[in-house]
């Protein structure tokens, strides 16, 4: 096999495998997939299952692997469910009913009061309620992106924010937008009123001037069920123990079902009042949830692209399949932890995906490299060592050689009787047809068994059975000496089939002698610069050579003119009998060794007798 002649012959293929395996190694693939998943994230391909990992993240929290802050204990929410619309009469109330309320709460005053609900319709009891709003001097109004609080109302009211929130696409609520313009939001507008009663430790808070027109992601603390909810009656009629809103950030709202309902991702539908608290909570505590930059994510995806094909590309299969699981499941784990300590919301689906992207444009990418370069060498070598030269492609192709192996193998050694005579006698086209003929049949045979053919030296032929894989045990170096006897007898049987339609064509009949010997080989690319061939070297070679001219001397105790030596024969004597006809002296070796030619199968041989 002529490696240095193969790699020329890559140049000039027409599908440009040799751009693919030498000038585009593996990480390239992987730098393509970070493109294409950065290119699906900027169209927004990778959001409904970033979304599902946003969920996910808040349900291992729930469950109680990773530390859970739960809701901030100064927040609680007076309600307008079911049980204060039975006794208060549908909604919408006359606004008195909220003066009731906030001259209810002076028993226990709460640190800011904040009304989720909208007054813009002037009604006959604005007055009340804009004096009620005045003397607690701490209420919080909404507004919508266009429309205020009556006028008198928010002239009373201690603070003004927008309400205006639009889910996400899946219809769960995880940002809220901090500023309209110079508006801030509802939440915001409850935490300035909290750092107005705590002008000695106030927290911070966004500006405007940093956060126009920004939404922020919220960081649910719990389900909505664990927050301290008060029915609007209770609170009104002094149901509610005495100083259970004291201090509190108090929210008010709709609570009854079918009314402003939002979902969140531990709850699958809640009240709109409660983003707000959540909102709240975030803000007095520093946790909103923090995301990376659209920049850094791209540069994250580029990056995990390449480097998961340098990881994956000289790793075997299991291997490939233990870190294509592993991995995820490591990324996982870290946005779990960042998520739960840190509260980082990093994305999951995007690198998870890429990597996965990667890993499948490298196998695709190798099966097709593969592919090309089986078809290109399925006809100058063997299946085998074609899976050898994929095994070994980097060595070649960096190195353009097989560095050499030891191993224990069986060489055949053949030729055609006579052939010279013969081509003297043949013109040069029909010689080659017949030889060529006679190569490929015993070609086949070589090859159905195991074997690979070194080379052709005219009419003879090479092959050897063991290689290109080394074979160290026992039992796989007798099966390929096993291996060569049947293909030698194989080789015989074809023979007859070719001499057959050889005589009716009228043509010469062929004859041939085979030597096989099983000894120690090396393995490896033979030759120069300019030119390269994997092929075998050693003293089993020259034996199995010697065994092959013996056949001339030896023809009536060798019915299928096949010589082995000793070794080969003690390897296949339980299966072939043989008979010893002679012996060669080695160079280098004191005793001469035993030749024996093998007389067939033992169970054909006893059936016949």
């Amino acid at each position: 096999m002529k490696f240095k002649k193969l790699i020329e012959h890559l140049k000039h293929q027409p599908i440009a495998l040799r751009q693919y395996i030498i000038t585009n190694p593996p990480w390239m693939t992987g730098a393509v997939a970070g493109l294409i998943s950065v290119t699906m994230l900027h169209l927004g391909i990778w959001k409904p299952l970033d979304y599902l990992g946003y969920k996910m993240l808040f349900q291992i929290r729930q469950s109680g692997f990773l530390p859970n802050p739960g809701w901030d204990a100064r927040i609680a929410v007076i309600a307008i469910e079911p049980q204060s619309l039975q006794e208060y009469g549908k909604f919408p109330w006359p606004r008195n009913r909220y003066a009731e309320l906030l001259q209810a709460l002076k028993k226990s005053p709460p640190t800011a009061v904040g009304f989720d609900i909208l007054f813009l319709d002037p009604s006959p009891k604005d007055d009340i309620l804009a004096e009620a709003i005045a003397a607690n001097g701490k209420v919080v109004l909404p507004r919508t992106t266009k429309e205020e609080p009556v006028a008198s109302l928010k002239a009373a009211a201690a603070g003004v924010g927008h309400i205006v929130h639009e889910p996400n696409s899946d219809g769960i609520s995880r940002d809220s937008t901090m500023f309209l313009g110079s508006i801030p939001n509802f939440g915001l507008a409850m935490a300035h009123r909290y750092n107005a009663a705590n002008p000695q430790n106030p927290v911070l808070l966004p500006q405007p001037e940093n956060m126009q027109d920004q939404k922020v992601w919220i960081n649910w603390p719990g389900k909505t069920d664990n927050l301290p909810t008060y029915a609007f009656v209770d609170v009104v009629e002094g149901r509610i123990p005495e100083n259970a809103l004291a201090n509190k950030l108090v929210l008010v709202g709709f609570v009854a079902t079918g009314v402003d309902q939002i979902s969140t991702p531990l709850n699958k539908t809640t009240a709109g009042v409660y983003l707000y608290a959540a909102l709240l909570d975030n803000l007095l505590n520093q946790r909103l949830l923090r995301r990376l930059p659209v920049l850094l994510e791209f540069f994250l995806l580029l990056g995990i692209g390449p480097l998961t094909a340098l990881v994956l590309g000289k790793r075997g299969v299991k291997e490939r399949i233990a870190i294509a699981l592993g991995l995820p499941v490591v990324w996982i784990a870290a946005a779990a932890v960042l998520f739960g300590y840190y509260f980082w919301w990093i994305p999951i689906a995007a690198p998870i995906g890429t990597l996965i992207l990667s890993g499948t444009a490298l196998q695709l990418r190798e099966q097709y490299e593969k592919q090309q370069l089986m078809r290109l060498f399925e006809k100058h070598v063997a299946p085998e060592t074609a899976q050898l030269i994929w095994k070994r492609k980097a060595e070649i192709f960096e190195q353009g050689e097989l560095e050499p192996q030891e191993l224990t193998a069986t060489v055949l050694f053949m030729d055609i009787r006579s052939f010279t005579s013969i081509s003297e006698k043949m013109p040069a086209r029909d010689l080659l047809t017949w030889l060529n003929n006679y190569l490929e049949a015993m070609t086949d045979c070589i090859m159905d068994h195991g074997g690979v053919v070194d080379k052709y030296i005219g009419d003879a032929i090479m092959a050897v059975f063991g290689v290109p894989f080394c074979h160290t045990e026992y039992p796989e170096i007798q099966q390929d000496a096993l291996n060569a006897v049947a293909a030698c007898i194989a080789m015989h049987e074809k023979l007859h089939e070719i001499n057959l339609k050889l005589r009716i064509e009228r043509k010469p009949l062929i004859k041939f002698g085979i030597g096989l010997h099983t000894g120690q080989l090396v393995a490896g690319s033979v030759g120069g610069s300019r030119r390269l061939n994997y092929s075998v070297i050693g003293d089993a070679v020259n034996v199995a050579a010697r065994l092959e001219a013996m056949n001339k001397e030896i023809v009536s105790d060798s019915p299928f003119n096949l010589l082995v030596t000793g070794r080969t024969f003690a390897y296949v004597r339980d299966r072939y009998e043989g008979k010893k006809v002679g012996s060669i002296q080695l160079r280098g070796k004191k005793e001469e060794t035993v030749v024996y030619a093998i007389l067939g199968e033992k169970q054909e041989l006893a059936v016949s007798s």
